[in-house]
C-alpha cells in the first residue's frame, strides 16, 4: 500500500522537517510524526559498511525508525527525487559516533571521528581531503565525549529495546503506520527526539562524519557545501537563492502553533 505521509495540518513531513531548526529536537516526535505511514520497509541501500556499535538487529530498528522521521522515495512516495535517512545512510552515521572512543587495546587508540580536520575538504580544491583526517580531542575533551557517548550508547540500547515493546515485537518489521503510531507514543518521545537530532545530523553533516551519503542532503537543499579554498565571488554573495518554499507554504506558523500546544 502506498500513500501520502503527511505531518501536522496535512503538510509533507519533509516540509516540516526543513521548518525545525535541529535545536528544537526535543519538541520534534509530534511534529514530524502526524499521521500513519505508508509505503513498507525498504531494503538498506547498497554501499553501506559493516557496523562498528549497533548490531544487526539495532541497525535495522534504528534504521527503520530514522526512515519514518526523514523519508525517503522508497518509504514514501511524496518523497519522490528526495533522498530521505536510508538514502543518507543516517544509521551508519549514528553507529559510527556512537563507536567513537569505543577502541580498546594497547598502545595508542584510533583518533575518533569527533572533530574532523581541515582546513578544507577536496571538494572544491585539489589534493587530499585535509577534513578526513580528524583531530584527537585533548584529555578533558576525551572525557567530555566519553560520558556524552555512554549515555548515548545506554540511550539507544533501551531506546531499541523499547521500540521493539512497543511494536509488539520486531519495530523493524512492523507496517510503517504503526511505527509511525509507536514513535508517537508518550514513552517513546525521549528517544524519538535523540533520533530526530542525529537524523538531520547525518542528513546535513559533512560526508567526513560517515553520513550525507553521496552528498544526498545538501543535494537536496541545493548546498553547494563547504567552498573554502576557493570561496564565493560576488556574484554568488549578492545571488537570490529564489523563493524560500518553506516560508511561502505557511508551515512555519502551523509548526509553531503545534509547539505552544506541547
Amino acid at each position: 500500500m502506498t500513500c501520502v505521509t503527511p505531518g501536522p495540518g496535512g503538510v509533507p513531513r519533509r516540509a516540516v522537517i526543513a521548518a525545525i531548526p535541529a535545536a528544537s529536537a526535543g519538541l520534534a516526535s509530534a511534529a514530524v510524526l502526524g499521521a500513519a505511514g505508508c509505503t513498507a520497509p525498504a531494503a538498506r541501500p547498497p554501499g553501506a559498511g559493516a557496523f562498528r556499535f549497533f548490531t544487526a538487529h539495532q541497525a535495522a530498528v534504528v534504521e527503520a525508525a530514522t526512515a519514518r522521521l526523514a523519508p525517503g522515495p522508497a518509504d514514501d512516495p511524496a518523497e519522490a527525487g528526495h533522498p530521505g535517512a536510508r538514502e543518507a545512510d543516517v544509521t551508519g552515521y549514528i553507529d559510527r559516533m556512537l563507536s567513537a572512543l569505543g577502541a580498546a587495546g594497547r598502545g595508542q587508540p584510533p583518533v575518533p571521528a569527533i572533530f574532523a580536520g581541515g582546513p578544507w575538504s577536496n571538494r572544491h580544491a585539489p589534493g587530499p581531503d585535509l577534513m578526513a583526517s580528524f583531530i584527537r580531542p585533548d584529555p578533558l575533551a576525551g572525557i567530555a565525549w566519553r560520558k556524552r557517548l555512554a549515555g548515548w550508547r545506554a540511550q539507544y540500547a533501551r531506546g531499541v529495546a523499547a521500540l521493539d515493546a512497543l511494536a509488539g515485537g520486531d519495530f523493524s518489521a512492523a507496517a510503517p503506520g504503526h511505527q509511525d503510531a509507536v514513535l508517537a507514543r508518550h514513552e517513546a518521545s525521549a528517544f524519538t527526539s535523540l533520533l530526530f537530532e542525529h537524523t538531520i545530523e547525518g542528513l546535513y553533516a559533512v560526508p567526513e562524519y560517515g553520513g550525507n551519503r553521496g552528498l544526498a542532503g545538501w543535494k537536496d537543499i541545493s548546498y553547494p557545501g563547504d567552498a573554502q579554498p576557493r570561496g564565493y565571488t560576488a556574484d554568488e554573495v549578492e545571488r537570490s537563492d529564489g523563493r524560500d518554499l518553506v516560508d511561502d507554504s505557511g508551515i512555519v506558523a502551523d509548526v509553531l502553533k503545534l509547539l505552544d500546544a506541547l
